[in-house]
Protein backbone atom coordinates (compact mmCIF):
# COMPACT_ATOMS: atom_id res chain seq x y z
CA UNK A 1 0.00 0.00 0.00
CA UNK A 2 1.52 3.26 -1.33
CA UNK A 3 1.12 6.41 1.20
CA UNK A 4 -1.81 8.68 0.22
CA UNK A 5 -0.09 11.67 -0.90
CA UNK A 6 -1.71 14.22 -3.55
CA UNK A 7 1.07 15.73 -6.55
CA UNK A 8 2.66 19.02 -5.02
CA UNK A 9 0.54 21.85 -6.10
CA UNK A 10 2.06 24.55 -8.38
CA UNK A 11 1.88 27.15 -5.56
CA UNK A 12 2.39 26.76 -2.17
CA UNK A 13 1.92 28.81 1.23
CA UNK A 14 4.28 29.15 4.26
CA UNK A 15 4.07 27.35 7.01
CA UNK A 16 2.99 30.15 8.98
CA UNK A 17 -0.15 31.01 6.79
CA UNK A 18 -0.94 27.28 7.00
CA UNK A 19 -1.21 27.52 11.10
CA UNK A 20 -3.31 29.93 10.51
CA UNK A 21 -5.45 28.79 8.26
CA UNK A 22 -5.45 25.66 11.41
CA UNK A 23 -6.48 27.65 13.89
CA UNK A 24 -4.06 27.01 17.20
CA UNK A 25 -7.95 24.84 18.42
CA UNK A 26 -6.18 22.66 15.87
CA UNK A 27 -2.52 22.05 16.29
CA UNK A 28 0.14 23.78 18.43
CA UNK A 29 3.67 24.08 17.25
CA UNK A 30 6.23 22.02 18.85
CA UNK A 31 9.53 23.12 16.67
CA UNK A 32 10.23 25.14 13.75
CA UNK A 33 13.67 24.41 13.01
CA UNK A 34 13.41 26.58 9.58
CA UNK A 35 11.42 29.29 10.83
CA UNK A 36 7.97 29.82 10.23
CA UNK A 37 8.10 31.06 6.45
CA UNK A 38 8.95 27.44 4.95
CA UNK A 39 7.13 27.18 1.81
CA UNK A 40 4.29 23.85 2.21
CA UNK A 41 3.96 22.43 -1.49
CA UNK A 42 1.77 19.35 -0.70
CA UNK A 43 0.24 16.68 2.42
CA UNK A 44 1.07 13.33 2.80
CA UNK A 45 -0.27 10.70 5.16
CA UNK A 46 1.58 8.17 6.13
CA UNK A 47 -0.50 4.75 7.25
CA UNK A 48 2.35 3.22 9.85
CA UNK A 49 1.99 -0.41 7.82
CA UNK A 50 4.24 1.48 5.12
CA UNK A 51 7.70 2.68 5.23
CA UNK A 52 7.24 6.21 5.97
CA UNK A 53 8.29 8.57 2.60
CA UNK A 54 7.42 11.92 1.82
CA UNK A 55 8.35 14.31 -0.88
CA UNK A 56 10.20 17.90 -0.46
CA UNK A 57 8.06 20.39 0.67
CA UNK A 58 5.17 18.28 2.26
CA UNK A 59 3.46 18.13 5.65
CA UNK A 60 3.44 14.82 6.63
CA UNK A 61 0.04 13.43 8.94
CA UNK A 62 1.57 10.74 11.11
CA UNK A 63 -1.14 8.93 11.47
CA UNK A 64 -1.69 6.01 14.09
CA UNK A 65 1.86 6.40 15.41
CA UNK A 66 2.19 8.41 18.46
CA UNK A 67 5.21 8.86 20.82
CA UNK A 68 8.37 7.40 19.79
CA UNK A 69 6.81 5.26 17.33
CA UNK A 70 6.39 8.72 15.23
CA UNK A 71 10.43 8.67 15.42
CA UNK A 72 10.85 6.69 12.08
CA UNK A 73 8.47 9.23 10.11
CA UNK A 74 10.62 12.20 11.66
CA UNK A 75 13.63 11.07 10.95
CA UNK A 76 12.23 9.96 7.10
CA UNK A 77 10.66 13.29 6.76
CA UNK A 78 14.32 15.26 7.52
CA UNK A 79 15.91 12.47 5.01
CA UNK A 80 13.03 13.47 1.90
CA UNK A 81 13.13 17.12 2.42
CA UNK A 82 9.48 17.24 3.87
CA UNK A 83 8.69 21.08 5.11
CA UNK A 84 6.94 19.53 8.49
CA UNK A 85 5.31 16.63 10.35
CA UNK A 86 2.21 16.17 12.35
CA UNK A 87 2.02 13.82 14.78
CA UNK A 88 -0.11 13.27 18.25
CA UNK A 89 1.08 13.22 21.11
CA UNK A 90 0.57 10.89 24.42
CA UNK A 91 2.14 12.68 27.01
CA UNK A 92 3.67 16.08 27.77
CA UNK A 93 6.46 14.77 28.50
CA UNK A 94 6.96 13.69 24.74
CA UNK A 95 7.01 16.93 23.23
CA UNK A 96 10.72 17.47 24.46
CA UNK A 97 11.97 14.44 22.66
CA UNK A 98 9.97 14.64 19.57
CA UNK A 99 11.28 18.44 19.49
CA UNK A 100 14.81 17.56 18.98
CA UNK A 101 14.18 15.05 16.90
CA UNK A 102 12.92 17.31 14.47
CA UNK A 103 15.21 19.81 14.98
CA UNK A 104 17.71 17.49 14.55
CA UNK A 105 15.81 16.23 11.45
CA UNK A 106 15.38 20.10 10.22
CA UNK A 107 11.67 19.53 10.07
CA UNK A 108 8.62 21.65 11.94
CA UNK A 109 6.47 19.39 14.43
CA UNK A 110 3.26 20.47 14.79
CA UNK A 111 0.90 18.53 17.44
CA UNK A 112 -2.82 17.66 17.01
CA UNK A 113 -4.67 18.11 20.33
CA UNK A 114 -6.25 15.02 21.42
CA UNK A 115 -9.35 15.39 20.42
CA UNK A 116 -8.82 16.65 16.70
CA UNK A 117 -9.46 14.53 14.15
CA UNK A 118 -7.27 13.59 11.57
CA UNK A 119 -9.94 14.42 8.71
CA UNK A 120 -10.19 17.86 10.11
CA UNK A 121 -6.28 18.78 9.55
CA UNK A 122 -5.92 17.05 6.05
CA UNK A 123 -9.10 18.85 4.75
CA UNK A 124 -8.07 22.35 6.06
CA UNK A 125 -4.36 22.28 4.74
CA UNK A 126 -5.24 21.29 1.50
CA UNK A 127 -8.05 23.70 1.49
CA UNK A 128 -5.69 26.29 2.23
CA UNK A 129 -3.11 24.86 -0.62
CA UNK A 130 -5.72 24.62 -2.98
CA UNK A 131 -6.37 28.76 -2.63
CA UNK A 132 -2.97 28.60 -2.43
CA UNK A 133 -3.24 32.70 -1.64
CA UNK A 134 -2.25 34.98 1.86
CA UNK A 135 -4.78 35.86 3.29
CA UNK A 136 -5.49 39.54 3.26
CA UNK A 137 -8.29 40.20 5.66
CA UNK A 138 -8.29 43.97 5.08
CA UNK A 139 -7.50 47.30 6.88
CA UNK A 140 -10.57 47.62 8.63
CA UNK A 141 -9.39 45.94 12.24
CA UNK A 142 -5.67 47.19 11.56
CA UNK A 143 -7.03 50.85 11.25
CA UNK A 144 -9.46 50.41 14.23
CA UNK A 145 -6.26 49.06 16.40
CA UNK A 146 -4.34 52.69 15.10
CA UNK A 147 -7.34 54.42 16.33
CA UNK A 148 -7.71 52.89 19.53
CA UNK A 149 -4.00 53.50 20.01
CA UNK A 150 -4.12 57.38 19.31
CA UNK A 151 -6.95 56.88 22.10
CA UNK A 152 -4.93 55.67 24.43
CA UNK A 153 -1.81 58.15 23.49
CA UNK A 154 -4.42 61.11 24.00
CA UNK A 155 -5.37 59.78 27.45
CA UNK A 156 -1.57 59.36 28.42
CA UNK A 157 -0.51 62.43 27.10
CA UNK A 158 -3.42 64.94 27.50
CA UNK A 159 -2.62 66.00 24.30
CA UNK A 160 -4.48 65.23 20.93
CA UNK A 161 -2.71 62.92 18.93
CA UNK A 162 -2.03 61.70 15.16
CA UNK A 163 -0.62 59.00 13.73
CA UNK A 164 1.02 59.70 9.84
CA UNK A 165 2.52 57.54 7.77
CA UNK A 166 5.77 58.27 5.94
CA UNK A 167 4.47 59.89 3.47
CA UNK A 168 2.30 62.32 6.14
CA UNK A 169 -1.18 60.97 5.14
CA UNK A 170 -3.14 60.65 8.41
CA UNK A 171 -3.77 57.33 9.50
CA UNK A 172 -5.44 57.81 12.47
CA UNK A 173 -6.14 60.35 15.17
CA UNK A 174 -7.94 60.45 18.78
CA UNK A 175 -10.83 62.19 19.48
CA UNK A 176 -11.40 65.63 20.49
CA UNK A 177 -14.79 66.57 22.14
CA UNK A 178 -14.23 70.35 22.03
CA UNK A 179 -13.15 71.92 18.76
CA UNK A 180 -11.95 74.91 20.29
CA UNK A 181 -8.59 72.50 21.30
CA UNK A 182 -8.09 72.14 17.60
CA UNK A 183 -5.46 74.14 16.21
CA UNK A 184 -5.98 75.09 12.48
CA UNK A 185 -3.32 72.73 11.35
CA UNK A 186 -4.77 69.27 12.62
CA UNK A 187 -8.65 70.29 11.10
CA UNK A 188 -6.73 70.52 7.86
CA UNK A 189 -4.80 67.78 8.39
CA UNK A 190 -7.92 65.50 9.75
CA UNK A 191 -9.99 67.07 6.50
CA UNK A 192 -8.01 66.49 3.86
CA UNK A 193 -6.22 63.14 5.21
CA UNK A 194 -2.84 65.19 5.31
CA UNK A 195 -0.68 67.48 6.37
CA UNK A 196 -0.83 70.93 4.66
CA UNK A 197 2.31 71.34 2.12
CA UNK A 198 3.09 75.03 3.21
CA UNK A 199 3.30 73.82 6.92
CA UNK A 200 5.26 70.64 5.72
CA UNK A 201 7.42 72.82 4.15
CA UNK A 202 8.18 74.89 7.18
CA UNK A 203 8.89 71.96 9.48
CA UNK A 204 11.31 70.67 6.52
CA UNK A 205 13.01 74.28 7.15
CA UNK A 206 12.57 73.93 10.89
CA UNK A 207 14.68 70.47 10.56
CA UNK A 208 12.20 68.13 12.12
CA UNK A 209 11.73 65.89 9.64
CA UNK A 210 15.42 65.40 9.75
CA UNK A 211 15.09 64.90 13.17
CA UNK A 212 12.31 62.00 12.98
CA UNK A 213 14.73 60.52 9.92
CA UNK A 214 17.89 60.16 12.23
CA UNK A 215 16.49 59.89 15.43
CA UNK A 216 14.51 58.18 17.98
CA UNK A 217 14.01 60.97 20.40
CA UNK A 218 11.09 62.78 21.03
CA UNK A 219 10.95 65.86 19.44
CA UNK A 220 9.08 69.53 20.98
CA UNK A 221 7.64 72.18 18.60
CA UNK A 222 6.87 75.36 20.02
CA UNK A 223 3.58 76.96 19.65
CA UNK A 224 3.48 79.57 16.85
CA UNK A 225 0.39 81.53 17.11
CA UNK A 226 1.18 83.74 13.80
CA UNK A 227 0.52 80.78 12.12
CA UNK A 228 -2.27 79.24 13.98
CA UNK A 229 -0.28 76.37 15.58
CA UNK A 230 -0.13 75.19 18.93
CA UNK A 231 2.71 73.31 20.53
CA UNK A 232 3.44 69.90 19.46
CA UNK A 233 5.78 66.68 20.04
CA UNK A 234 6.68 64.31 18.05
CA UNK A 235 8.43 61.04 17.30
CA UNK A 236 9.27 58.67 14.26
CA UNK A 237 7.34 55.67 14.05
CA UNK A 238 10.53 53.33 13.64
CA UNK A 239 11.19 49.50 12.04
CA UNK A 240 15.13 49.11 11.94
CA UNK A 241 17.08 52.00 10.23
CA UNK A 242 13.36 52.76 8.20
CA UNK A 243 10.77 55.43 9.33
CA UNK A 244 7.48 54.05 9.13
CA UNK A 245 5.85 57.88 9.91
CA UNK A 246 5.26 59.95 12.94
CA UNK A 247 3.20 60.28 16.12
CA UNK A 248 1.82 63.99 16.45
CA UNK A 249 0.75 65.10 20.07
CA UNK A 250 -1.07 68.75 19.48
CA UNK A 251 -1.32 70.23 23.35
CA UNK A 252 -4.97 71.13 24.02
CA UNK A 253 -6.61 73.78 26.36
CA UNK A 254 -4.54 72.24 29.28
CA UNK A 255 -0.64 71.23 29.28
CA UNK A 256 0.90 68.18 28.13
CA UNK A 257 1.36 65.51 30.63
CA UNK A 258 4.71 65.10 33.07
CA UNK A 259 5.56 61.83 31.39
CA UNK A 260 4.40 62.79 27.33
CA UNK A 261 7.28 61.86 26.18
CA UNK A 262 7.77 58.54 27.59
CA UNK A 263 4.21 57.91 26.59
CA UNK A 264 4.90 58.92 23.23
CA UNK A 265 8.15 56.66 22.59
CA UNK A 266 5.90 53.25 23.83
CA UNK A 267 3.02 54.23 21.25
CA UNK A 268 5.33 54.93 18.71
CA UNK A 269 7.09 51.51 19.23
CA UNK A 270 3.32 49.81 19.22
CA UNK A 271 2.37 51.35 16.18
CA UNK A 272 5.94 50.31 14.56
CA UNK A 273 3.90 46.44 14.70
CA UNK A 274 0.73 47.80 13.24
CA UNK A 275 2.54 49.59 10.65
CA UNK A 276 4.54 46.48 9.58
CA UNK A 277 2.15 44.33 9.44
CA UNK A 278 0.78 47.00 6.81
CA UNK A 279 3.61 47.23 5.05
CA UNK A 280 3.54 42.86 4.48
CA UNK A 281 -0.29 42.73 4.88
CA UNK A 282 0.33 39.85 7.36
CA UNK A 283 -2.24 40.88 9.67
CA UNK A 284 -2.90 37.76 10.62
CA UNK A 285 1.00 38.06 12.21
CA UNK A 286 -0.16 38.93 15.90
CA UNK A 287 -2.98 36.46 15.93
CA UNK A 288 -0.01 34.06 15.67
CA UNK A 289 2.15 35.73 17.63
CA UNK A 290 -0.41 35.93 20.47
CA UNK A 291 -0.76 32.03 19.73
CA UNK A 292 2.86 31.08 19.98
CA UNK A 293 3.59 33.78 23.32
CA UNK A 294 -0.18 32.08 25.00
CA UNK A 295 1.46 28.23 24.01
CA UNK A 296 4.34 29.52 25.58
CA UNK A 297 3.29 30.93 29.16
CA UNK A 298 0.92 28.13 28.95
CA UNK A 299 3.96 25.36 28.73
CA UNK A 300 2.07 24.32 25.93
CA UNK A 301 5.05 25.21 23.12
CA UNK A 302 8.38 25.62 23.29
CA UNK A 303 10.28 28.62 23.04
CA UNK A 304 11.93 27.84 19.52
CA UNK A 305 9.30 28.73 17.53
CA UNK A 306 8.30 32.09 19.49
CA UNK A 307 12.10 32.84 19.29
CA UNK A 308 12.21 32.11 15.78
CA UNK A 309 9.18 33.71 15.05
CA UNK A 310 10.36 37.17 16.09
CA UNK A 311 13.74 36.68 15.87
CA UNK A 312 14.71 37.00 19.26
CA UNK A 313 17.26 35.82 21.68
CA UNK A 314 15.85 32.60 23.50
CA UNK A 315 18.62 32.38 25.84
CA UNK A 316 18.99 35.71 27.37
CA UNK A 317 17.09 36.46 31.25
CA UNK A 318 13.14 36.75 30.86
CA UNK A 319 10.43 37.26 33.19
CA UNK A 320 6.51 37.35 33.29
CA UNK A 321 4.56 40.20 34.59
CA UNK A 322 0.54 39.26 35.96
CA UNK A 323 -2.04 42.23 35.39
CA UNK A 324 -5.19 41.63 36.81
CA UNK A 325 -8.05 44.14 38.12
CA UNK A 326 -8.66 44.51 41.70
CA UNK A 327 -12.57 44.34 41.87
CA UNK A 328 -14.99 41.98 40.88
CA UNK A 329 -16.97 44.74 39.42
CA UNK A 330 -14.20 45.91 37.08
CA UNK A 331 -14.10 42.40 35.67
CA UNK A 332 -17.52 42.95 34.16
CA UNK A 333 -16.81 45.84 32.65
CA UNK A 334 -17.40 46.26 28.77
CA UNK A 335 -14.75 44.72 26.55
CA UNK A 336 -13.60 48.46 25.76
CA UNK A 337 -12.31 48.73 29.48
CA UNK A 338 -10.14 45.75 28.60
CA UNK A 339 -8.58 46.69 25.30
CA UNK A 340 -7.91 50.07 27.06
CA UNK A 341 -6.09 47.94 29.57
CA UNK A 342 -4.25 46.00 27.64
CA UNK A 343 -3.23 49.25 25.08
CA UNK A 344 -2.05 51.26 28.56
CA UNK A 345 -0.03 48.35 29.26
CA UNK A 346 1.49 47.97 25.92
CA UNK A 347 2.55 51.50 25.47
CA UNK A 348 3.99 52.07 29.09
CA UNK A 349 6.02 48.69 28.56
CA UNK A 350 7.33 49.27 25.21
CA UNK A 351 8.71 52.34 26.08
CA UNK A 352 10.45 50.44 28.37
CA UNK A 353 11.51 47.34 26.80
CA UNK A 354 11.72 47.38 23.19
CA UNK A 355 10.94 43.43 23.00
CA UNK A 356 8.00 43.43 25.57
CA UNK A 357 5.42 41.27 24.66
CA UNK A 358 1.66 41.75 25.71
CA UNK A 359 -1.56 39.31 25.47
CA UNK A 360 -4.49 38.95 27.12
CA UNK A 361 -5.73 35.93 29.11
CA UNK A 362 -9.36 37.18 30.85
CA UNK A 363 -9.60 38.89 32.71
CA UNK A 364 -5.67 38.54 33.13
CA UNK A 365 -2.88 40.54 30.84
CA UNK A 366 0.50 39.10 31.19
CA UNK A 367 3.83 40.75 29.57
CA UNK A 368 6.64 38.61 28.62
CA UNK A 369 9.94 40.74 29.08
CA UNK A 370 12.54 38.79 26.54
CA UNK A 371 15.86 39.31 26.12
CA UNK A 372 16.48 41.16 29.09
CA UNK A 373 19.85 42.90 30.21
CA UNK A 374 21.67 40.04 32.87
CA UNK A 375 21.73 42.54 35.30
CA UNK A 376 18.36 43.50 35.47
CA UNK A 377 16.95 43.34 39.21
CA UNK A 378 13.26 42.73 40.87
CA UNK A 379 13.62 46.77 41.74
CA UNK A 380 13.46 48.02 38.25
CA UNK A 381 10.42 45.48 36.96
CA UNK A 382 8.58 46.80 40.34
CA UNK A 383 9.15 49.88 39.35
CA UNK A 384 8.01 49.44 35.68
CA UNK A 385 4.89 47.36 37.01
CA UNK A 386 3.99 50.81 39.03
CA UNK A 387 4.11 52.66 36.58
CA UNK A 388 1.75 50.85 34.92
CA UNK A 389 -0.78 50.63 37.81
CA UNK A 390 -0.36 54.60 38.38
CA UNK A 391 -0.98 55.61 35.12
CA UNK A 392 -4.16 53.03 35.02
CA UNK A 393 -5.78 54.31 37.83
CA UNK A 394 -5.05 58.03 37.13
CA UNK A 395 -6.02 58.14 33.48
CA UNK A 396 -8.27 55.29 33.40
CA UNK A 397 -9.66 55.16 36.84
CA UNK A 398 -8.73 51.45 36.76
CA UNK A 399 -7.95 49.22 39.79
CA UNK A 400 -4.79 47.20 38.37
CA UNK A 401 -2.66 45.14 40.87
CA UNK A 402 0.91 43.88 39.15
CA UNK A 403 2.65 40.48 40.14
CA UNK A 404 6.18 40.35 39.20
CA UNK A 405 7.11 36.66 38.02
CA UNK A 406 10.52 35.65 39.04
CA UNK A 407 13.69 36.65 36.66
CA UNK A 408 14.40 33.00 34.69
CA UNK A 409 17.47 32.21 32.97
CA UNK A 410 15.61 31.49 29.02
CA UNK A 411 12.35 31.53 27.24
CA UNK A 412 12.70 27.87 28.02
CA UNK A 413 11.84 28.63 31.74
CA UNK A 414 8.95 31.20 31.38
CA UNK A 415 5.86 28.89 32.36
CA UNK A 416 7.80 29.03 35.36
CA UNK A 417 7.44 33.32 35.83
CA UNK A 418 4.02 33.04 34.54
CA UNK A 419 3.23 30.67 37.57
CA UNK A 420 4.86 32.62 40.05
CA UNK A 421 3.11 35.72 38.59
CA UNK A 422 -0.35 33.93 38.63
CA UNK A 423 0.73 32.82 42.62
CA UNK A 424 1.29 36.38 43.61
CA UNK A 425 -2.30 37.48 41.70
CA UNK A 426 -3.87 35.00 43.52
CA UNK A 427 -3.11 36.17 47.04
CA UNK A 428 -3.52 39.62 45.79
CA UNK A 429 -6.83 39.08 45.18
CA UNK A 430 -7.77 37.10 47.94
CA UNK A 431 -6.09 38.74 50.80
CA UNK A 432 -6.10 42.74 51.74
CA UNK A 433 -2.74 43.47 50.41
CA UNK A 434 -1.47 46.84 50.98
CA UNK A 435 0.33 46.89 48.09
CA UNK A 436 -0.50 47.50 43.94
CA UNK A 437 2.35 45.85 42.52
CA UNK A 438 4.50 43.16 44.17
CA UNK A 439 7.51 40.08 43.90
CA UNK A 440 6.61 36.61 45.78
CA UNK A 441 9.34 38.00 48.49
CA UNK A 442 7.13 40.85 49.50
CA UNK A 443 4.18 38.64 50.10
CA UNK A 444 5.51 34.98 50.32
CA UNK A 445 3.40 34.61 53.45
CA UNK A 446 0.52 35.85 51.54
CA UNK A 447 0.77 33.38 48.64
CA UNK A 448 1.28 30.64 50.78
CA UNK A 449 -1.67 31.22 53.33
CA UNK A 450 -3.93 32.01 49.96
CA UNK A 451 -2.70 28.67 48.75
CA UNK A 452 -3.43 26.76 51.62
CA UNK A 453 -6.94 28.41 51.83
CA UNK A 454 -7.54 27.45 48.16
CA UNK A 455 -6.43 23.77 49.09
CA UNK A 456 -9.39 24.16 51.96
CA UNK A 457 -11.64 25.72 49.41
CA UNK A 458 -11.50 22.61 46.91
CA UNK A 459 -11.21 19.46 49.48
CA UNK A 460 -13.73 19.66 52.18
CA UNK A 461 -12.84 16.46 53.71
CA UNK A 462 -10.00 18.21 55.07
CA UNK A 463 -11.60 21.07 56.80
CA UNK A 464 -12.86 20.65 60.55
CA UNK A 465 -16.87 20.33 60.29
CA UNK A 466 -17.11 21.71 63.94
CA UNK A 467 -15.73 25.13 62.02
CA UNK A 468 -18.11 24.36 59.25
CA UNK A 469 -20.94 23.99 61.81
CA UNK A 470 -20.53 27.27 63.15
CA UNK A 471 -20.13 29.12 60.11
CA UNK A 472 -23.98 27.60 59.14
CA UNK A 473 -25.32 28.54 62.65
CA UNK A 474 -24.10 31.62 61.45
CA UNK A 475 -25.76 31.57 58.62
CA UNK A 476 -29.30 30.42 59.91
CA UNK A 477 -29.86 32.45 62.82
CA UNK A 478 -27.66 35.64 61.13
CA UNK A 479 -25.19 35.42 63.96
CA UNK A 480 -21.50 36.41 64.09
CA UNK A 481 -19.88 33.77 65.97
CA UNK A 482 -17.39 33.01 62.90
CA UNK A 483 -16.38 36.84 62.57
CA UNK A 484 -15.96 37.25 66.32
CA UNK A 485 -13.87 33.74 66.89
CA UNK A 486 -11.59 34.67 63.76
CA UNK A 487 -11.40 38.69 64.88
CA UNK A 488 -10.60 37.06 68.46
CA UNK A 489 -7.52 34.72 67.21
CA UNK A 490 -6.04 37.73 64.88
CA UNK A 491 -6.11 39.47 67.75
CA UNK A 492 -3.71 37.27 69.62
CA UNK A 493 -6.08 36.56 72.32
CA UNK A 494 -6.26 40.34 73.25
CA UNK A 495 -9.86 40.62 74.05
CA UNK A 496 -9.95 44.83 74.56
CA UNK A 497 -8.17 44.74 70.64
CA UNK A 498 -10.56 42.45 69.36
CA UNK A 499 -13.78 43.94 70.98
CA UNK A 500 -12.79 47.56 69.26
CA UNK A 501 -12.59 45.94 66.29
CA UNK A 502 -16.05 44.30 66.29
CA UNK A 503 -17.79 47.70 68.10
CA UNK A 504 -18.73 45.75 71.24
CA UNK A 505 -17.99 45.46 74.44
CA UNK A 506 -15.69 43.11 75.87
CA UNK A 507 -17.81 41.09 78.07
CA UNK A 508 -19.59 40.49 74.55
CA UNK A 509 -16.48 39.49 73.08
CA UNK A 510 -16.08 36.92 75.68
CA UNK A 511 -19.69 35.80 75.81
CA UNK A 512 -19.48 34.80 71.87
CA UNK A 513 -16.26 33.09 72.53
CA UNK A 514 -17.82 30.51 74.97
CA UNK A 515 -20.79 30.25 72.84
CA UNK A 516 -19.53 29.31 70.05
CA UNK A 517 -17.19 26.90 72.09
CA UNK A 518 -20.10 25.42 73.63
CA UNK A 519 -21.87 24.92 70.31
CA UNK A 520 -19.39 23.48 68.89
CA UNK A 521 -16.87 21.47 71.30
CA UNK A 522 -14.17 23.88 70.06
CA UNK A 523 -11.20 24.04 72.63
CA UNK A 524 -9.47 27.46 71.64
CA UNK A 525 -7.20 27.23 74.28
CA UNK A 526 -5.53 24.63 72.09
CA UNK A 527 -2.59 25.68 69.58
CA UNK A 528 -3.44 22.97 66.60
CA UNK A 529 -7.49 24.04 67.30
CA UNK A 530 -6.74 28.21 67.39
CA UNK A 531 -4.41 27.10 64.06
CA UNK A 532 -7.27 25.29 62.06
CA UNK A 533 -10.17 27.93 62.83
CA UNK A 534 -8.06 31.18 61.93
CA UNK A 535 -7.32 29.18 58.39
CA UNK A 536 -10.48 27.97 57.93
CA UNK A 537 -12.74 30.91 59.07
CA UNK A 538 -10.91 32.67 56.47
CA UNK A 539 -13.05 30.50 53.93
CA UNK A 540 -15.16 32.68 51.73
CA UNK A 541 -18.59 31.91 52.88
CA UNK A 542 -20.42 29.00 50.75
CA UNK A 543 -23.27 30.11 47.96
Amino acid sequence: MEPAAVPPPTAGISLRELLMALGDSLVEVQAAPAGLDVEIRGVALLDPEDPPTTQPGELALVIGARGRAAYPALRAAGRDGAAGVVVKLDGPGQAAALSETAVEAGVALLSLRGEARWEQVNELARAALDDALPGHPGEGAEEGDLFSLAQTTAILTSGIVSIEDAANRVLAYSRSTDSDEIDDLRRRSILGWQGPEAYLATLREWGVFQHLHSSDEVISIDSHPELGIRRRLAVAIRSGDRQLGTIWVQEGSTPLSERSDQALLGAARVAALHLVRRRRELSEDLTLTRTLLAGLLEGNTGPQPLATHLGIDATRPAAVLGFSYGTTEVVAAPELTHTEATNLVSVHIAARHRSALVTQVDPRIYVLLPQLPRSIDMDTLRGWGREITDAARRHLGLPLRCSVGCVVSGLRDVPKSRREADRILDAMLRADVPTEVAALSDIQAEVLISEVLTLLSTHPEIRDPRLTALVAHDSRHQGRLAETVLTYLNSLGDVRAAAAQLHVHPNTLRYRIRRAEELTGLELSRPDQRLLAMLQLRLPPAD
